[in-house]
């Protein structure tokens, strides 16, 4: 199995998975969705509230605020060594007072950790007006996508099946597959039909080029045929800045990893019971 990156940034990463199976993709792309952790603000006091927003839409949109999450420095709460009293290493607790007239912002939000802030400061909360406050304190806990999405650290999270583009001998260069091609993947090149350098993996697929090359009366079998490679996912995974790309990527090969491993003890304890 290998992972080739075609693109890599803090917030942005496609990579090609090879060598693998389907299920295996999926898994990983389920796991990096919902199985790495990140922060998000979970319980909320709102000791004055005079907005004209109720006090449930306020919380809704500071739970959905991306936090900048540092995953060396804190553990879950059901995992802290406090055993869920609430300590510098499970939860973070900010805190608004703003009066109108103003717009809340994220970047208002005062946080007892400096390094642990939203990740953009200009999301807006809500727009107070004249003689209008909100006072409110907010306690942010690390958790993952599986008990809620404001704690899924990707915004866009997908794979397909890599393509696979065949011309045969048939092919006279018309040029109609080229026209049809809605993603500029196929040129006319002396008279020959070739993918554009660079261009296979915008393929989608869609096979309109197989259906051009048939109206032109070739018959029933294409000259070109569009298909897929089975062991091989085109990846692009864009994430809300709570996590870089490479470390959702990294924890949710860890994740499959510990759950394989768990399983290979267990299955092992059970094949053991039997001696």
């Amino acid at each position: 199995m290998e992972i080739e990156f075609g693109r890599i940034e803090d917030s942005i990463a496609q990579f090609t998975l090879s060598g693998a199976s389907e299920a295996f993709a999926n898994a990983l792309r389920r796991a990096m969705i919902g199985e790495v952790p990140t922060l998000a603000i979970d319980n909320i006091r709102i000791y004055d509230n005079t907005s004209v927003l109720f006090d449930e839409m306020l919380a809704h949109r500071l739970g959905m605020v991306p936090i900048k999450t540092d995953l060396a420095k804190f553990a879950r709460k059901d995992a802290c060594r406090c055993e869920g009293a609430g300590c510098p290493i499970c939860q973070v607790t900010f805190t608004i007072t703003a009066e109108g007239p103003k717009t809340v912002v994220s970047g208002d939000l005062v946080s007892d950790d400096a390094l642990t802030t939203p990740v953009d400061p200009g999301i807006p909360i809500v727009k107070l007006w004249e003689d209008q406050k909100v006072v409110i304190e907010a306690v942010a806990y690390l958790n993952n996508g599986t008990e809620h999405a404001k704690w899924q650290p990707t915004v866009a999270c997908g794979y397909k099946e890599y393509p696979v583009i065949d011309i045969n001998d048939r092919c006279d260069g018309c040029g109609m597959c080229v026209e049809e091609c809605p993603r500029g993947v196929l040129e006319v090149k002396g008279r020959v039909v070739r993918v554009v350098d660079g261009r296979l993996e915008a393929c989608s697929l869609c096979r309109l080029c197989e259906k051009a090359c048939i109206a032109t009366g070739i018959g029933d079998d294409s000259a070109i045929q569009a298909g897929a490679d089975s062991t091989k996912f085109l990846f692009i995974i864009e994430t809300d800045g709570s996590l870089s790309a490479q470390q959702i990527i990294e924890e949710g090969l860890r994740y499959i990893r510990t759950r394989s491993d768990t399983l290979i003890e267990a299955l092992h304890e059970i094949s053991m019971e039997g001696l």
